[in-house]
C-alpha cells in the first residue's frame, strides 16, 4: 500500500499529491497527504496503551545486568520524550493554524510544513506498543534488539523519514517567509513557545526526528557494550545497529542533497538571469562540495591588517564561487527559525585556474614574470611607490626576523673560527660557549619557523586570474581568507585539490551507479583516481604482481598543506617477482601527490605475500601503554616497525622500516620449505600459512622481535593450501579448501572448525572483517559469503556478476580476485581487471550489503591481484588553534615556560635594544676551565664551592636539554583523546590498465605491465 517515495523536481522540495483538497481533521477522509500514501491511520488511546515503564528492580542481578537495565530505561524515557514531541507539533501548532480563522496559513501550506509527520507518529506509536510488552518482561528475557529490527526494518519507515527529510528545507523555507510577511503567523510562534513548559521553538521541535536514529544508535551501541557474547539479544542487537546505522546513513544522504540544492538554489537567486554563471548553475551539471563561512582578510605592507569581512564560499564540482553575505529580516525571527542569508556573488574562478598558495613559498609555480601580483580589495591602500608585483602573505615580520636569524647565524659561525684561533683559555669565551651561541640561534630559527607554521594553519591563501592589463599581461590576485580552525582549512586545500583530479579525463565520470531507472549517476563521496604508475621500475623484467603493504611513517618536514594534498604519509612496499625465478620488491614514497620510487632491491623468490608489523607499543590500548610504561626500564626495547616478506621458495624475511635503511634483519625457511602463501601477526606470533595445509606459528625472542631461528608451532589446518589468515580480537581465522579453522590466537588450540561453501574445490581464498562480520571470497563462482564473528552463521551472500554486467555486459563468469574492507565500503576485485564498491555499516553491526553500490570504470587488463588501503593520521596537536596551545601551556606549570608568541612578541628593533641571552645547554660557565673574561672582579671562590651565578648564566626561557620541548604544538597526554584526521588511498594492482567506459579515448597501458591504481577519498574525520 506504500507509494514510492516522491521524487525531487524541477529543483523543488515540495511533495507531490493527488488531491489538493485539505481539511483540519486528523482523520483519513479529508486528508489529501494521507490519501496519497495509501495510508491507514489506526488511532492509538493512551488509555488503553500506557507509555511503557520499567517496573522495581529485582534483587541478585550481576552488574552487567543492572547497566543493561538503566540503558533500556533511557530508550524508553527517550522514546515517551520523543512522542511526546511530535504530538505536540500535530496539537499545538497544525491542529491550531488548520483551524484557525482568518488563516494565518493556508491549507497548502500547512500541508507542506506538516508533512509526513502524522505518519512518523504513527510508526512510532505501534514502536511504542511493542515496547510496553518488552519492558514488561524484561527481567525474564532480556532481549530488545529484535524489536528494533522488526519495527525500523520496513520500507514503510525510511518512506515517511525519506518524505520528511526531503521536505524539511522547504518546510523551513515556508514558515521564515510566512515569518516575514505575515505578523500574525509570527505572533502565533511566540504565543505557543512562551507557552510551552520548556520554551521550544517549533523548529526546535521540528528537527528531532532527524536527530532520532543517531540516538537510538548511541543507545544500542552502549547496550551492545555491556552484552556479553553468547548473549541471546547480541546477534539481534548487531543486527538492530545494521538496520540504523543503514537508514540514519540513507536519510543524512537525502537530507545532504535537499541541502545541497537549497544552497545552489540560493546562490542562483543572487546571480543576474543574463549571466554565465546562471546558466551554469541551472544546468544541473553541478554538485556542492563544500560551502562554509571564511573571514577574508588583507594586509598592509607591515604586516597589519587592513580590513576583514565574512563570505560565503561555495566549491563546486568545477568552480569556486564567492559571495557577499547580506543577513535581512527580523532579528526577533532568527530565534524562531533560522534565517537563510541573501548572497551577492563578488567572484567565481574555474577550478583549474585557483591555486592554493602557502606563505614562505617563494619558488611557487605562481611566481612568474609574466604575471602582476596583488592583494584582492586592497588597491587603494598601496601607495604609488610601491612595487606592483609584491604580495603579503600574512604578517611579513616573522619572515624578515627568520631573515635577521639567519644572518645572524652566519655571522656567529664565522666568530666560533675565529675564537678556535685563540691561544688562551677562558672560561666564557671559548669553542663550548661558541658552539652553545650557535645551538641557541639554531632553536630560534626552529621556534620561529612553527610560528610560521602555527599562522598557517587558518589562513587559506588562494592565487585566483584576473584580468589582463594595458599590455595583455594576465594579473593575478590573491585572496587570504581565514578558517574558523585548523580542521576547515585543511578541508578546503584537501577538497580543492581532489576537485581538480576529479576533472580529470578518467574520473569524467569514474564510477558507474546502476539505478532504478538505468541511469548512471556517481555520488559526490565517490573515491577519485589520484595516479596510476608501473608497479617496477625495471621494465626489462616480465615481473608479476604479489603483494602490498603499507607502512605509515609521519614525516615532520611535509608543510601544512602538503598533509593535505600528498597521498596518506609513509611508503609502499610492492613485491613481486616472476614462477620459479627471482622476486623484486619495490619501496614508494608516498609523501606527495604522486608516489616517488625511493629504494628497489631483488630477493631470492617470487614475493607471495607482505605483513607490516608496527611496533609492539601501538598495538596496546592507552591504559596498557600508561601502566607499561612504569616498567618500562626493566623491559628490552620495542623493535621499530618491521615488514615481513614470505616467499616462493619458502623463505621468510624480515626488514626494518625504510628509516632504518631497510635492513635484512631476520630470515628463515618454512618447514618442509613449503612456498609461503600468506602471513599474518598478532600480539604474540607471526603467523604463516604454507602450501602443505600447515600454519606455522613464529613465537617473539627476547628483544621484541620474531624468533626465526627456533622451530616454529606447526598446526595442521587440513591437506590442501592455507590460502588466506585473519586475525579476530584473540582468534585466528584460517583457511583450507572450503573450510575454516578458529584458533586461538594465544594457546594456539583449534576451537571451531566450519564448512564456508558446500562446494570442496570452492577454496576460500580471501577473508575480511568489518563490524562483527566476515566477508569471504571464493576461487570459483562469482559469490561473497558473510558469516558472523561469533555464531559463524551465514548471513548474507551476494553474486557479483549482477555487478560487472553494467559495464561488460553477457560476462557471467565473474571470479573474485581480491577484497577489501576500508571506511564503509566493500571494494571486491574480479578476474576481469573489472573493481566494484559495495556499502557496509561502519559501526559494530552486521556489515550485511543494502545498496547496489558502484562499478569502477577505471580498472585493469587483468585479474585485480590485490586491493590494499594506506592510512595515515594527522597528528591531534596539529589541529590546535593559537588560543589552545596558550592554554596547554598554562596547563604546564612543572614544565619550562612556554615560547611566547608570534603576536606576543616585540618587534625585532626592540629585542635588539633589550637584547637577548644567547644560551642553549649552559645554565652556567663556571665549570670551565680557564678564567673569567670580566670587567668586574670575579669574586673569589670559597670552600671549593662554585662561582656565584651572573646574570649571564640565567635564561628568559628556562632552557632544557631537550630541543624538542621548545617546538609549540608538541603532543602531549592530555591531547590523547581530541580527534584526528584520517587520510586514506586504496592501492589496487594487476596487469596493464583499462578504461571501461565506451567513450573514453584514454590510450590503454601495455597488458603485460604491471601497474598500480592509487584512489583518494577526502580526509576522514
Amino acid at each position: 500500500m506504500w507509494r514510492k517515495r516522491c521524487c525531487i523536481e524541477n529543483d523543488s522540495l515540495v511533495p507531490s499529491t493527488t488531491s489538493s483538497s485539505s481539511s483540519s481533521s486528523i482523520s483519513v477522509s479529508g486528508d489529501s497527504e494521507e490519501e496519497d500514501m495509501g495510508f491507514l491511520e489506526v488511532v492509538v488511546s493512551d488509555m488503553k496503551h500506557p507509555p511503557p515503564e520499567l517496573g522495581p528492580m529485582p534483587d541478585g542481578l550481576s552488574p552487567q545486568q543492572v547497566v543493561r537495565r538503566h540503558i533500556l530505561g533511557s530508550i524508553v524515557q527517550s522514546e515517551t520524550s520523543y512522542v511526546d514531541s511530535l504530538k505536540r507539533i500535530l496539537q499545538d501548532y497544525r491542529h491550531p493554524l488548520m483551524e484557525m480563522e482568518p488563516k494565518a496559513l493556508s491549507a497548502r501550506k500547512c500541508q507542506v510544513v506538516f508533512f509526513r509527520l502524522k505518519e512518523i507518529l504513527h510508526c512510532h506509536s505501534m514502536f511504542q506498543i511493542a515496547l510496553f510488552s518488552r519492558v514488561a518482561e524484561w527481567d525474564a528475557t532480556e532481549k530488545i534488539g529484535d524489536l528494533f529490527v522488526a519495527s525500523f526494518s520496513k520500507s514503510m519507515v525510511l518512506d515517511v523519514y525519506s518524505d520528511y527529510v526531503n521536505n524539511f528545507t522547504n518546510a523551513m523555507s515556508v514558515i521564515k517567509k510566512a515569518c516575514l510577511t505575515k505578523p500574525m503567523f509570527l505572533e502565533f510562534l511566540k504565543k505557543r513557545q512562551m507557552a510551552s513548559p520548556d520554551r521550544v521553538t517549533l523548529y526546535g521541535l521540528m528537527v528531532k526526528p532527524i536527530q532520532r536514529f543517531p540516538q537510538f544508535i548511541l543507545l544500542l551501541q552502549d547496550m551492545l557494550k555491556n552484552t556479553p557474547k553468547g548473549h541471546p539479544d547480541r546477534l539481534s542487537l548487531q543486527l538492530a545497529l545494521t538496520e540504523l546505522e543503514t537508514l540514519a546513513e540513507k536519510l543524512n544522504e537525502q537530507k545532504r542533497v535537499a541541502d545541497q540544492m537549497a544552497e545552489i538554489q540560493q546562490l542562483t537567486r543572487s546571480v543576474s538571469d543574463r549571466s554565465s554563471l546562471n546558466k551554469l548553475l541551472n544546468s544541473g551539471q553541478h554538485h556542492l562540495l563544500l560551502c562554509e563561512t571564511l573571514t577574508e582578510t588583507v594586509y598592509g605592507d607591515r604586516g597589519q591588517l587592513i580590513k576583514s569581512k565574512e563570505r560565503r564560499v561555495f566549491l563546486l564540482n568545477d568552480m569556486l564561487v564567492c559571495a557577499n553575505i547580506n543577513f535581512k529580516g527580523q532579528l526577533e525571527i532568527s530565534s524562531l527559525v533560522p534565517l537563510g542569508p541573501k548572497y551577492v556573488v563578488k567572484w567565481n574562478a574555474a577550478l583549474p585556474q585557483v591555486q592554493v598558495v602557502e606563505a614562505g613559498q617563494e619558488n611557487s609555480p605562481y611566481d612568474k614574470d609574466n604575471v602582476v601580483l596583488q592583494n584582492a580589495g586592497a588597491k587603494k591602500h598601496v601607495s604609488s611607490s610601491q612595487s606592483s608585483n609584491k604580495v603579503y602573505l600574512g604578517p611579513p615580520r616573522l619572515f624578515q626576523e627568520l631573515q635577521d636569524l639567519q644572518k645572524d647565524l652566519a655571522v656567529v659561525e664565522q666568530i666560533t673560527l675565529l675564537i678556535s684561533t685563540l691561544h688562551g683559555t677562558y672560561q666564557n669565551l671559548n669553542m663550548t660557549v661558541a658552539q652553545d651561541w650557535c645551538l641557541a640561534l639554531q632553536r630560534m630559527m626552529r621556534v620561529k619557523e612553527e610560528e610560521i607554521h602555527s599562522a598557517n594553519k587558518c589562513r587559506l591563501r588562494l592565487l585566483l586570474p584576473g584580468k589582463t592589463d594595458k599590455s595583455g599581461r594576465p594579473i593575478s590576485f590573491m585572496v587570504v581568507f581565514i578558517t574558523p580552525n585548523p580542521l576547515s582549512k585543511i578541508s578546503w586545500v584537501n577538497r580543492l585539490h581532489l576537485a581538480k583530479i576529479g576533472l580529470r579525463e578518467e574520473n569524467q565520470p569514474g564510477w558507474r551507479c546502476p539505478d532504478e531507472d538505468k541511469k548512471s549517476k556517481a555520488p559526490f563521496w565517490c573515491p577519485i583516481l589520484a595516479c596510476r604508475i608501473p608497479a617496477f621500475s625495471s621494465n626489462a623484467l616480465d615481473l608479476q604482481l604479489g603483494a602490498v603493504v603499507h607502512n605509515p611513517v609521519q614525516s615532520s618536514l611535509l608543510g601544512f598543506s602538503a598533509v593535505s594534498t600528498s597521498l596518506p604519509q609513509g611508503y609502499l612496499w610492492v613485491g613481486g617477482g616472476q614462477e620459479g625465478a627471482g622476486g623484486q620488491v619495490e619501496i614508494f614514497s608516498l609523501n606527495r601527490s604522486v608516489p616517488r620510487t625511493v629504494k628497489s632491491f631483488p630477493v631470492a623468490s617470487q614475493v607471495l605475500c607482505m605483513e607490516y608489523v608496527p611496533e609492539k607499543g601501538q598495538e596496546e590500548p592507552e591504559q596498557e601503554k600508561a601502566e607499561d610504561s612504569r616498567s618500562a626500564a626493566d623491559q628490552p626495547p620495542a623493535p621499530h616497525p618491521t615488514v615481513c616478506l614470505g616467499l616462493q621458495d619458502g623463505s621468510i624475511l624480515l626488514y626494518g622500516s625504510v628509516d632504518t635503511g631497510t635492513q635484512c634483519l631476520l630470515t628463515c625457511r618454512s618447514p618442509g620449505r613449503q612456498p609461503v602463501l600468506c602471513l599474518k601477526h598478532s600480539p604474540e606470533y607471526l603467523f604463516a600459512g604454507l602450501q602443505n595445509g600447515t600454519l606455522a606459528a613464529y613465537a617473539r625472542n627476547n628483544g621484541g622481535l620474531w624468533d626465526l631461528e627456533a622451530p616454529p608451532t606447526c598446526l595442521e589446518v587440513g591437506t590442501g593450501p592455507v590460502r588466506t589468515l585473519l586475525t579476530l580480537d584473540d582468534t585466528v581465522w584460517a583457511s583450507c579448501a572450503n573450510q575454516v579453522t578458529v584458533l586461538d590466537a594465544a594457546t594456539l588450540q583449534a576451537q571451531q572448525t566450519f564448512e564456508a561453501h558446500p562446494e570442496e574445490e570452492a577454496s576460500v581464498t580471501h577473508m575480511t572483517k568489518a563490524g562483527s562480520g566476515v566477508w569471504m571470497a571464493f576461487s570459483s563462482g562469482s559469490s561473497i559469503l558473510l558469516f558472523h564473528t561469533e555464531t559463524l552463521e551465514h548471513l548474507q551472500e551476494i553474486n557479483i556478476a549482477t555487478r560487472t554486467t553494467f559495464v561488460l555486459p553477457g560476462q557471467k563468469n565473474v571470479r573474485v580476485t581480491s577484497l577489501l574492507i576500508c571506511q564503509g565500503l566493500l571494494w571486491v576485485g574480479t578476474d576481469q581487471g573489472i573493481i566494484v564498491l559495495l556499502p557496509v555499516p561502519r559501526l559494530e553491526g552486521i556489515p550485511k550489503i543494502t545498496g547496489k553500490g558502484m562499478v569502477s570504470l577505471n580498472g585493469h587488463c587483468g585479474p585485480v591481484e590485490f586491493l590494499a588501503v594506506a592510512v595515515s593520521t594527522l597528528a591531534p596537536d596539529v589541529l590546535k588553534n593559537d588560543k589552545e596551545e596558550e592554554g596547554g601551556q598554562e596547563e604546564r606549570p612543572d614544565g619550562p615556560s612556554p615560547e611566547p608568541s608570534a603576536l606576543d612578541k616585540p618587534p625585532a628593533r626592540e629585542m635588539r635594544k633589550k637584547g637577548i641571552l644567547l644560551q642553549y645547554r649552559l645554565h652556567s660557565t663556571s665549570h670551565l676551565p680557564g678564567q673569567l673574561l670580566s670587567v668586574k672582579e670575579a669574586p673569589p671562590a670559597s670552600g671549593g664551592t662554585a662561582l656565584e651565578h651572573s646574570e649571564e648564566d640565567g635564561t628568559i626561557y628556562e632552557m632544557a636539554d631537550d630541543p624538542d620541548v621548545w617546538v609549540r604544538s608538541r603532543p602531549c597526554a592530555r591531547d590523547a583523546h581530541r580527534k584526528e584526521i584520517s587520510s586514506v588511498a586504496i592501492i589496487s594492482g594487476g596487469r596493464g590498465y583499462r578504461n571501461f567506459n565506451p567513450g573514453s579515448k584514454l590510450p590503454a597501458c601495455s597488458e603485460t605491465d604491471s601497474t598500480l591504481l592509487i584512489w583518494q577519498v577526502p580526509l576522514m574525520l
